[in-house]
């Protein structure tokens, strides 16, 4: 059945990242995994925007990382400080040949590859507020149980609705 609206802000449906974002994005987890992290990637926040990778820490902390796999990709991006109200710490991750001077300084850097990564700067960290939490984090562990149910039975995977 052909969609023929586009869906709304708080229906996840993860769309592909390219192939140079996918393999950052693989050595982004495979490094906050490292740190105790549990992350998924294309996460729908209440705003709106996709994030490219969420992940919550051992104590409960928020992490929002933004792939960038060209500098056209980063230039042509202005929605970046929009994820930053949905989390404590907020990432750009690019890959080794990315010009690290273009991210901005109140970012963290995370520069990885298919294999691995590592953190070239940590971010300025901005606590979040204990409602805002609390929905961030449910609207984590229904999208990641929804994908491994649908995984783990081989069927198609169903928007959910927060």
């Amino acid at each position: 059945m052909a969609r023929t609206k586009p869906l709304p802000p708080h229906i996840d449906e993860a769309a592909p990242l390219t192939p140079g974002a996918a393999q950052i994005a693989r050595g982004v987890l495979r490094i906050l995994g490292d740190h105790g992290f549990a992350g998924i990637t294309e996460m729908t926040l209440a705003n709106g925007r996709r994030a490219d990778i969420a992940a919550i820490g051992p104590s409960g902390d928020i992490t929002i990382v933004e792939i960038k796999s060209s500098v056209n990709d980063f230039r042509s991006d202005s929605k970046w400080p929009e994820y930053q109200p949905f989390c404590d710490r907020f990432y750009f991750a690019v890959g080794h040949a990315f010009p690290k001077d273009l991210i901005p300084e109140n970012a963290g850097l995370i520069v990885a590859d298919a294999f691995g990564g590592a953190f070239l700067r940590q971010p300025d960290v901005t606590p979040l507020a204990g409602a805002r939490r609390k929905a961030v984090t449910l609207r984590f562990a229904k999208l990641a149980a929804n994908r491994l149910s649908s995984s783990t039975f081989d069927l198609p995977a169903r928007p959910i609705r927060l």
